[in-house]
């Protein structure tokens, strides 16, 4: 074998003791919870919005955006149900560049994976207790849904890991949400079939053990659009698209049918001014089509304290993977959002 050990064993329980919320916060997010399982039901009408940075590179930005968002969800709270982007392992096309916080928790390049999850337990603890958030996280890596299962409110299976039979099966076992955005080919069926497999019980090894699980009816779709061999964009938010997708969902007769629409990636070429267009254009298909309105009811907004992306982090706020809208164009955003939901 070519692995080679270089730290000792993970003891998830002592992780778990770091960041662990009390019984009074613990009651708050779970009163959360409820309203988010309500909302993905559709027993409650209101829109979701996962909103946040790309990815959590620095903790003092981050909570400075955390207060802001909370601020924001305040006065939007009738309209708009808002689960904070704390995105901390980042998958990357080649292997190259920027893994997120988990691989390297001071931002300097070194790899520190022991030290990256304790920082990733301390950054959701933090934005959860001190603005009364929740949040949501990427699962890049199956088998670390442990360290974070407790604390992370909405789970995102990404375009490159939908395929993906163990990302598929332990979906199904959280309790949870957990949004399966189709493949970078655009291939709805591929979304489906793990949307699919995450709702059924599922029964395979986890955790060095063999696991059953109960099936996860919260799994649902999220469309961030796809790339060709030619490297061309092919947004998939247009209405011709929300139906096929519709369309999909009806005939395989999936639970809990909710449409989540990316407004960036392969859907804004990541352009991240094309998010508010992209945005725009969703809820005036919502008003025309009473089909849209019923099955797409929430956002993916990439956004952070400054326009626009940069490759090494000089500017406090700015995205370091990729562009995000500014703290004062997503306020715009979301005033606009909660003026057209009147």
């Amino acid at each position: 074998m070519s692995f080679k050990e270089i730290s000792p064993k993970i003891d998830i329980d002592a992780i778990k003791k770091l960041g662990h919320l009390n019984q009074e916060q613990l009651e708050r997010k779970v009163a959360r919870d409820k309203e988010l399982e309500a909302i993905i039901k559709g027993e409650d009408q209101r829109l979701l919005l996962v909103i946040g940075p790309c990815s959590s590179d620095n903790e003092a930005a981050v909570l400075d955006y955390a207060h802001r968002l909370a601020a924001l969800q305040e006065k939007v709270k009738e309209r708009i149900f808002i689960v904070m982007r704390v995105y901390t392992a980042k998958p990357r096309t080649n292997g190259d560049g920027y893994k997120g916080m988990l691989h390297e928790p001071d931002e300097d390049g070194h790899t520190d994976l022991i030290n990256g999850i304790k920082m990733v337990r301390d950054l959701h603890y933090k934005v959860i207790t001190q603005t009364g958030l929740t949040t949501a996280d990427e699962m890049l890596y199956p088998e670390n849904v442990r360290l974070v299962d407790d604390l992370v409110s909405y789970h995102a299976v990404g375009a490159r890991s939908v395929e993906d039979q163990q990302h598929r099966f332990t979906a199904s076992g959280i309790d949870a949400p957990v949004g399966m955005k189709n493949p970078t080919s655009g291939n709805l069926k591929v979304m489906f079939n793990s949307i699919y497999a995450a709702q059924q019980s599922q029964h395979f090894l986890f955790a060095r053990a063999e696991v059953e699980t109960t099936g996860n009816p919260l799994a649902h779709a999220v469309l961030r659009g796809g790339l060709d061999e030619n490297g061309k964009n092919h947004p998939n938010y247009y209405t011709d698209n929300l139906l096929d997708t519709i369309d999909l969902y009806k005939k395989m007769n999936l639970k809990n049918p909710f449409i989540m629409i990316d407004t960036n990636h392969d859907n804004s070429g990541k352009k991240f001014m094309e998010q508010i267009r992209i945005v725009r254009q969703t809820l005036i298909n919502r008003e025309w089509n009473d089909e849209v309105k019923k099955y797409v009811r929430g956002f993916m907004i990439e956004s952070y304290l400054e326009d626009g992306r940069q490759d090494k982090p000089e500017v406090y706020g700015k995205s370091i993977t990729d562009p995000c809208l500014g703290w004062d164009k997503t306020v715009q955003l979301l005033q606009e959002i909660y003026d057209a939901l009147e």
